[in-house]
């Protein structure tokens, strides 16, 4: 299946997914306080996600600096000793 079918299929899930909205609204089982109450508890949840996320980047990056400074200075030495 190739990309423009896989859009295609996305935008049809998309279209569904607001018309089922839209059309529970004023009916007993109203979709739309089902979303926000979905997206309420997500939302927490998400944004911790992406701290850790981001937390695990960085101590990442600081490792990997930490490595090339030590090589920097491993070859520094060496060119001195030559």
């Amino acid at each position: 299946m190739g990309p423009v079918a896989k859009m295609f299929i996305g935008v049809i899930l998309m279209i569904v997914s607001v018309v089922a909205v839209v059309a529970s609204i004023g009916t007993p089982f109203n979709l739309l306080e089902a979303l926000i109450t979905v997206v309420l508890g997500v939302v927490p949840a998400l944004v911790f996600l992406i701290g850790v996320f981001i937390v695990w980047l960085e101590w990442d990056e600081l490792r990997i600096e930490r490595e090339l400074a030590r090589e920097e200075a491993k070859e520094k030495k060496a060119k001195k000793k030559k």
